[in-house]
């Protein structure tokens, strides 16, 4: 009997602005082209949708998302556009029998989430969201070297993202506004490197955060700090900010036998990670892999595709999702509050659950009718 191959997907990318291009050249990487092809794009503005579509030879564009979804009927969304648009989209390309794949943030709360969550499960379809350094070659044999005990327990850890975005970037509408953008770096920018962290350390108890808005004309933050304790008992810090002229991402994590430490900025090769091990381990067990595997949009493309193959849930779905939304909402009514936050006390009666900024008049009259807790 002959094995049959898996099908060629069809794809529809939503939104043609910047990122949108990084998703396109995804699918001309060896390991993607013959598995998918991108069949139709969309964007609100035509002449944009029609100049992108030139641009990657992509035969269709749409101005509507519904139409593009009727009459394409792709297999895989990529949902490229404003994060506010997010969580009505995927329900969309869900209900209309798609997979998706969104940027991040892939929502604005924790309630959006469920309804996405709730979705996935009456259709059968699933959303990941674009965490792409759990995908890198680094990232994986860290991973498996903590499944494998060799580095002990994980103690403290160090998650900073120092990136520096000028007035000219928040000069798209969009961006700068809770409406839109629905916050800063933290949801915007430190997104990737804390779900990282999240993904490692695991489950976490409680988060004291700060946030400020310090240099930038926009609403949002443009730094946020907190401290976090793991149900494991691990210590870390987070610093995000955009406010930093030398641009750096740094993870580090000091577990019982060795340091593990990775150095780049939007994404690190092998050559990026540091093995530093306690006095009197022998050798050097770090042992990077031989095949590089970058932590990039073609990576997190090729894996959901085998997803879709295999008819599984993808990586950065599901609860691995709803837990970096969770910190989020954690950090956000923290740093708002001025009180640490415990993991899963952020219900549904929670302000915090509905949105991750709450003017003081709301949280003043949540308060006062919950007597005060």
């Amino acid at each position: 009997m002959t094995e049959r191959s898996p099908a060629v997907r069809k794809v529809l990318i939503v939104g043609t602005g910047a990122i949108a291009g990084a998703h396109a050249a995804a699918f001309q990487s060896p390991t993607v082209r013959n598995r998918a092809t991108i069949v139709g794009a969309v964007d609100v503005d035509r002449s944009r949708v029609e100049a992108f579509c030139r641009d990657h030879g992509i035969a269709r564009g749409f101005i509507d998302l519904d139409v593009a979804l009727a009459e394409l009927s792709p297999d895989l969304v990529h949902l490229c556009t404003p994060p506010n648009m997010h969580t009505d989209q995927s329900i969309a390309a869900l209900t209309a029998g798609s997979w998706v794949l969104c940027e991040k943030p892939p929502c604005a709360s924790l309630a959006e989430l469920d309804q996405i969550q709730l979705t996935e499960q009456t259709t059968g379809r699933y959303c990941a969201s674009v965490f792409q350094w759990r995908f890198g070659s680094g990232m994986q044999r860290l991973k498996h070297m903590m499944s494998s005990g060799a580095l002990g327990k994980p103690l403290v850890a160090v998650c900073n993202t120092l990136w520096y975005r000028d007035e000219q970037y928040y000069a798209v509408p969009w961006r700068g506004k809770w409406a839109t953008e629905i916050g800063g770096p933290t949801v915007g920018h430190g997104i990737h490197l804390m779900d990282s962290l999240l993904y490692l350390l695991g489950d976490w108890e409680e988060v004291t955060a700060q946030m400020a808005t310090l240099d930038r004309p926009i609403e949002v933050e443009d730094v946020s700090t907190a401290m976090v304790r793991f149900r494991s008992g691990a210590m870390a810090s987070i610093v995000n900010s955009v406010l930093c002229p030398r641009q750096e991402t740094y993870l580090r994590i000091d577990y019982q036998n060795a340091t593990v430490e990775a150095r780049g900025l939007y994404e690190v090769s092998n050559s990026d990670w540091r093995w530093s091990a306690k006095p009197g381990v022998p050798g050097d067990p770090w042992d990077p892999p031989v095949t590089e595997v970058p932590a990039s949009h073609a990576t997190v493309v090729e894996a959901l595709l085998g997803d879709m193959d295999a008819g599984r849930a993808p990586l950065t779905s599901g609860n691995e999702t709803r837990r970096t939304i969770e910190f989020l909402a954690a950090m956000y009514k923290s740093a708002q509050t001025r009180q640490p936050v415990q993991a899963g006390s952020i219900d549904r009666s929670d302000p915090f659950y509905h949105a991750f900024s709450i003017t003081p008049a709301a949280l003043g009259n949540h308060y006062r009718s919950s007597g005060g807790n």
